[in-house]
């Protein structure tokens, strides 16, 4: 199997710059770099139905991933995630044609690990040896684990509040953890200056090209499992945004590569209302969101007061035909439980959230019932205990 990656791509000025060197931000403007792709020749290498006979984890898709040799994937065996039907959820929300995508399975039980995995990848692929990284919990437990797998050095840097399910498997996997007073944003700037003192590579959300490239596997792995028909809505939990981003870089790649018709879904994404700064942006048609002063919710992962990629998952929402909207706490564990005795899916409450969501998509009308709804867990709650 061969990539084609092609070079990197500034998703706000348009620079390019070779792939094969080290980038985080683009150095001309300081925004997220996009891996891009000979999407043509790949196009006449691979087909769908190629698919059919490969390993079942998010590497079946390895054209379209950003390594170039497969001997230096580092894996847990990460993606190919169930797809599940949820009647009964279902019938108690009034939607007919309910999905759950369950993240939650992933190594380190989460989606964070797609990224991770790719990201330390490339990462090693191209000589780096110790890394550094600000998680709000998951995030800091995927790098502990994938630099482990590596042999690479990991340096994470997490509020002090975050589930202790997250600090001790950090912990375990031999990372260095240091806990800061304050949010993920405070996390972020004790990161960038061990990066800068200690020589660490800082791979925060969308600030490298390829933490995305994981995660859009979710966009491939929801065409395939349905069959390459996608549904009417997806909703997802929004705290850096990147899971939205990535899914939508999945869908153009797919239709330059011939494998989708003109139909997509509609994004939505959700945040707590106690931080909700890409919802407040997405009601004021602003391309940018503003910081939230005083973020607070009981969803760690979404407790994130401003995005690098904010301007990307807009433009998602937008381009979708889609919306942002925001639950409460109340909401959030409301739902953790109903989905639990519904479906016996124990979802984080960032999954949680978007069931919450859901409810109010569909009693305004927004969504109807006769739609395909994917729900997308981002993590498991056994995680979350502490909330319980």
């Amino acid at each position: 199997m061969k990539s084609y990656l092609s070079h990197l791509e500034c998703t706000a000025c348009g620079d390019t710059f070779s792939a094969d060197e080290l980038h985080r931000t683009c150095p001309s403007c300081g925004k997220v770099l996009y891996a891009r792709y000979d999407l043509a020749a790949a196009s006449r290498a691979l087909a769908p139905a190629d698919l059919e006979s490969r390993t079942g984890d998010m590497w079946r898709y390895f054209e379209l991933l950003p390594v170039r040799d497969a001997a230096n994937v580092v894996s847990l065996g990460e993606g190919f995630t169930p797809l599940l039907p949820a009647c009964r959820l279902g019938d108690r929300l009034g939607c007919s044609n309910l999905l759950i995508k369950d993240e939650g399975v992933n190594p380190t039980s989460s989606f964070k690990a797609r990224g991770l995995s790719a990201a330390v990848s490339r990462a090693v692929e191209l000589g780096v040896t110790a890394f550094t990284i600000p998680s709000a919990g998951n995030a800091g437990g995927a790098l502990a684990a994938y630099a482990a797998r590596a042999g690479a050095e990991a340096h994470v840097f997490m509020p002090t509040d975050v589930p202790r399910a997250n600090r001790d498997e950090v912990d375990i996997s031999g990372a260095h953890v240091t806990l800061v007073d304050g949010l993920i944003s405070d996390a972020g700037k004790a990161s960038r200056a061990a990066a800068e003192k200690l020589g660490l590579f800082d791979v925060s959300t969308l600030q490298e090209p390829y933490r995305v490239e994981g995660k859009k596997t979710m966009g491939y792995e929801i065409a395939e499992q349905l069959g390459w028909k996608l549904p009417d809505a997806i909703v997802y939990p929004a705290g850096g945004g990147t899971g939205i981003v990535g899914i939508w870089k999945a869908f153009q790649e797919m239709e330059r590569l011939g494998w989708l018709d003109a139909k997509w879904p509609r994004m939505f994404c959700v945040q707590a209302e106690g931080c909700a700064p890409l919802v407040r942006a997405f009601r004021e048609g602003a391309d940018h969101a503003e910081p939230w002063v005083d973020a607070r919710t009981i969803a760690a992962g979404l407790r994130v007061p401003a995005a690098i990629g904010d301007y990307l998952v807009l433009a998602a929402l937008r381009e979708s035909g889609g919306g942002a909207m925001t639950v409460t706490d109340e909401e959030i564990m409301t739902w953790v439980r109903e989905v639990a005795i519904l479906e016996g899916l124990f979802m984080c409450p960032e999954g949680a959230a978007t069931a919450a969501a859901l409810e109010k998509l569909l009693a305004d009308g927004t969504v109807s019932s006769e739609d395909t709804v994917l729900l997308l867990n981002t993590g498991s709650g056994l995680k979350n205990l502490d909330l319980l």
